[in-house]
């Protein structure tokens, strides 16, 4: 049933547990994805502490990927604003996820709304967002998925990163595949007929075309945004 902006919006429990338990599904992915992350991090001479405490206060996935191919021993204030654009630009969709949200979690109090929010990641937002669509009201349901989220990309880094350490080449192990694939996995989901296949399938195509073209991570930028510019322009028929 269609929710309405009058629902009763809750944190409870039993809405927490639902949350993780929805996730639980993804985990491998997620697994495989941290553990990716914490093997680069290893060959950047990160230590299992660094490693672990970037996952768990920056917490943003292909955010800490895209940092991690232009980290360096040294750095100078253009790298470090160039390196500080570039994940700006990949982490822009939370501005909209955020907003997204708003007229669901913008029912609580301020400090359970916005401390929730650095909970977010794209599985469980997209999770939380097909929950309200169905008529769920309960933003514990957001919270817990974002807990085990969390947890289970903290957990997953540490490991990553000290079996990651022995690794001489981690592609050679098809590490850097898991990042698209488990990207691939949670869009599935999502489908829901023509719109998303005109949307994704220019973003696909021209952040391809663009990784030929370009160096470094425009592709990133350019494809999100010409996937966005397709889909505004894509009617709403099935």
């Amino acid at each position: 049933m269609p929710h309405s902006p009058k629902d009763h919006v809750s944190v409870t429990a039993h809405g927490m547990m639902e949350g993780a338990r929805v996730m639980i599904p993804l985990m491998p992915g997620l697994v495989l994805f941290g553990m990716a992350f914490g093997a680069a991090a290893a060959q950047k001479g990160f230590s299992l502490l660094e490693a672990s405490l970037s996952s768990g206060l920056v917490f943003a996935g292909l955010a800490q990927m895209v940092a991690l191919e232009g980290w360096t021993k040294t750095w100078t204030p253009g790298g470090l604003l160039a390196l500080a654009f570039l994940t700006m630009a990949v982490n822009m969709r939370h501005f909209l996820m955020s907003a997204s949200m708003r007229p669901w979690l913008g029912q609580l109090p301020g400090w359970k709304a916005y401390p929730s929010l650095l909970l977010m990641a794209d599985n469980n937002w997209a999770a939380a967002m097909r929950y309200r669509a169905n008529g769920g009201s309960d933003a514990g349901f957001f919270i817990g998925s974002g807990i085990i989220t969390w947890f289970v990309w903290v957990a997953s880094t540490a490991a990553g990163q000290v079996i990651g350490g022995g690794l001489p080449d981690p592609k050679k192990f098809a590490i850097d595949v898991v990042v698209p694939a488990f990207f691939v996995a949670m869009l599935v989901p999502n489908w829901k007929g023509r719109r998303e296949a005109v949307t994704w399938g220019v973003a696909a195509a021209v952040s391809v075309g663009a990784s030929f073209l370009l160096p470094g991570w425009w592709f990133i930028v350019i494809g999100a945004v010409a996937g966005a510019v397709a889909g505004g322009f894509a009617d709403d028929k099935r």
